[in-house]
């Protein structure tokens, strides 16, 4: 008769076989996971029912309003690629051309100069006639343009160039002027300062008195040091007007406005008849007062015994 050992398992001591002993660990391990598995079915039930009778507060289980976070945002505003800029429009065939000769003549020229073999020079001076010779074709069609329409010759705007023109020019010229410096004559009069040593002024004293006589507008003579000149017997004696208006050389012609103290210089030294009409003109006229800064002066000029 076989005898039965007692086994030991982990530290438990067990009375039957090990055979024994393994089959019911085995049985022990099954059971425990069956009833693991029950425990989570019964669970996964429990919280099931939970959820579905104590939530009732959610509403239809078969439509829930969805949370506030959740809801769907309004899309936002097809922003779009951006456009592309509008290509620009592309250059006349005659503006590359025109740049390609430039450059090339540059640098025709720049090597040239850098390293002046025959051959450089040649090359440069070559495409260099070619340039010249466009231009001068230009100025050919250009001149023909100009002759065909007189708005655009230049010899038909201003001062004409062809001298009998110009001889007639000139002559309407001091007509038109002669007669403006006439209307000017009624409240301006020429302050001619002078000295009576001084060989200018007394060159300069009969060109005065002819204009005078010529164009009606008044010269006053008057005298820095006190003495006469020819062709005007009435000088006056300088009464401090000469340093007021800084009269350092003479002769000196001024413009003057009695009655409103308006005094304009017209020139130093000896002036001919036509730069006197024509300097007159240009600082009476509208375009003078846009004159900035203007060289008029204003002043109370004395009033003398006749």
């Amino acid at each position: 008769m076989s005898s039965i050992r007692p086994a030991a398992v982990a530290g438990i001591f067990y009375p039957g076989s090990a055979h024994e002993l393994e089959t019911t660990v085995r049985s022990l391990l099954a059971l425990a996971s069956m009833l693991g598995a029950c425990a989570a079915s019964a669970q996964d039930a429990q919280d099931t029912v939970s959820r579905y009778w104590s939530d009732r507060w959610r509403g239809w289980h078969f439509y829930e309003d969805p949370v506030p976070g959740e809801r769907e945002r309004p899309p936002l505003p097809d922003q779009g690629v951006p456009a592309a800029p509008p290509a620009l429009p592309s250059k006349a065939p005659e503006l590359v051309e025109f740049e390609r000769l430039q450059k090339t003549l540059e640098d025709t020229r720049n090597i040239a100069i850098m390293r002046p073999t025959e051959a450089n020079v040649r090359r440069y001076m070559e495409l260099e006639s070619q340039v010249v010779a466009r231009a001068s074709y230009f100025a050919d069609v250009a001149q023909r343009v100009a002759w065909a329409t007189p708005a655009l010759d230049p010899t038909l705007q201003g001062r004409p160039v062809n001298a009998k023109a110009l001889e007639v020019f000139e002559q309407t010229e001091l007509v038109d002027r002669s007669r403006s410096i006439a209307e000017l004559g009624k409240d301006h009069v020429l302050f001619f300062f002078y000295r009576s040593d001084c060989p200018y002024c007394h060159a300069f004293a009969p060109t005065l008195a002819a204009f005078q006589a010529r164009h009606s507008i008044q010269v006053v003579a008057i005298s820095v040091d006190g003495g006469p000149i020819p062709g005007f017997p009435n000088a006056r004696t300088d009464n401090g007007i000469a340093t007021t208006l800084k009269v350092t050389q003479v002769p000196a012609v001024f413009l003057a406005q009695p009655f409103t103290g308006k005094i304009t210089p017209i020139g130093f030294g000896v002036l001919s008849e036509s730069q006197l009409l024509e300097r007159i003109a240009a600082v009476s006229g509208p375009q003078a007062r846009a004159m900035l800064p203007g060289p008029t002066q204003r002043l109370a000029l004395p009033q003398e015994a006749p």
